[in-house]
């Protein structure tokens, strides 16, 4: 028995496949308008052809290798999240990393027009630093058959309320069923958070967001950010794929751990 695939994730095959693992560039002309948007933490990456192939040319170059895999999706029709993990073997040192990643996308029927993601790019330091490279989790076991799920209001309403709390800046007592960045994230990254929803929408019990979260840095970035930063005021980008299902939320939440550290250095940079 055959059915039509889905679209949307019929175009996201060919965004995975054709385009990324095979570092096919000239794809991206059928699968994105030429105003693609392209947000990462603080940055917006705007125009397909002036500013974000340049950008996708250098992580080609710099991983000439590097892959791509899809551990989940979950879609609407119009907008659809994937989880993945990006792995290579860095051109100059020949070093080995994995880092995970979570993109938000839109389409317009036919191209893609925006993305907010986040990649874990703390741990890709850290591993290319090492020399010892994380191990790459299991793919997801039939991504190009995901089909649409309508949105379901209640599960947005659960989620919502959650991220008012502050509960996806880092594990707690709330999120004992949420993994963060790399698995191991070690505690909240900020206190006193307010948190502004840039991106949200649903499939089923399943919930996708981007959130800009501000307060005051905890710690637990170790030297990546300086023990002097702690209590400063900060900014923290991250982007989530979670399930709603009986009041409980699971899932996984990728969040902008090297631009945290970047802007809390910067200060104590400054002032050296």
């Amino acid at each position: 028995m055959t059915s039509r695939p889905e679209p949307f994730v019929a175009l996201m095959r060919r965004y995975v496949n054709d385009y990324t693992n095979r570092h096919d560039v000239s794809v991206c002309a059928d699968i994105m308008e030429p105003g693609y948007v392209l947000r990462m933490g603080p940055h917006e990456v705007a125009g397909r052809d002036e500013a974000y192939l340049p950008a996708a040319q250098r992580q080609f170059e710099q991983f000439p290798g590097l892959c791509l895999t899809v551990h989940a999706i979950v879609t609407d029709g119009e907008r659809l999240a994937m989880r993945f993990s990006e792995h290579g073997r860095r051109a100059r040192d020949g070093k080995v990393a994995v880092w995970t990643g979570l993109g938000l996308y839109r389409w317009n029927g036919r191209r893609l027009e925006t993305n907010f993601v986040e990649q874990d790019y703390l741990s890709r330091r850290r591993q290319l630093s090492s020399g010892n490279p994380a191990v790459v989790g299991a793919p997801a076991p039939a991504p190009w058959d995901t089909v649409a799920e309508p949105a379901n209001p209640a599960a947005e309403t659960v989620v919502r309320q959650w991220l008012a709390a502050g509960a996806a800046v880092g594990p707690d007592s709330s999120a004992g069923a949420v993994h963060f960045d790399d698995g191991d994230a070690g505690p909240a990254l900020l206190t006193d958070v307010s948190t502004r929803v840039d991106e949200l929408f649903s499939a089923g019990e399943h919930v996708a967001f981007r959130v800009t979260a501000t307060g005051a840095y905890a710690g637990g970035l170790g030297p990546d950010a300086g023990a002097a930063a702690v209590g400063t005021s900060a900014t923290l980008h991250l982007v989530g794929l979670v399930t709603a299902h009986g009041g409980e939320i699971s899932g996984w939440i990728v969040r902008d751990r090297l631009g945290l550290a970047r802007s809390l250095a910067q200060p104590a940079a400054a002032g050296a």
